[in-house]
């Protein structure tokens, strides 16, 4: 394993701004590219009112959607922060728009996921 310092504030920057760690590393083409489909994938499941996800427990499955669905919502980093700072809280309603736009939110945190494990892999010299 690589040194802390080596990749640690560019994974954390990457978490924190998408694409803000390709961004540090010099990669403007990837890291425009990279926060525009995290910020448009976020910005388009709010478009569609969909639920962010709050972590709960009880049975097996529904400790995995819940803590997971939280987790994919929480990897969209400063985008999650200010929407919960906002106040945007959608109720769970039935509905196909709905429900779309609470898997774009997640979808866009799991997005973010990739381009840091990207960032990482760049900053440790495993890719170029």
């Amino acid at each position: 394993m690589p040194p802390l310092k080596q990749w640690l504030h560019v994974v954390a920057l990457g978490w924190l701004i998408p694409g803000g760690g390709h961004l540090l590393l010099g990669r403007r083409g990837r890291g425009a590219l990279l926060a525009l489909s995290v910020v448009a994938m976020f910005v388009f499941g709010l478009m569609m009112r969909g639920a962010l996800f709050q972590p709960q427990t009880g049975d097996l499955l529904t400790t995995i959607i819940y803590c997971g669905g939280f987790l994919g919502n929480l990897a969209s980093g400063i985008l999650y922060l200010f929407s919960v700072w906002l106040g945007y809280a959608q109720p769970d309603i039935a509905g196909h728009v709905h429900d779309y736009g609470t898997k774009f939110l997640v979808a866009a945190g799991l997005l973010n996921v990739l381009a840091m494990v990207d960032a990482f892999e760049i900053a440790v010299r495993k890719k170029d």
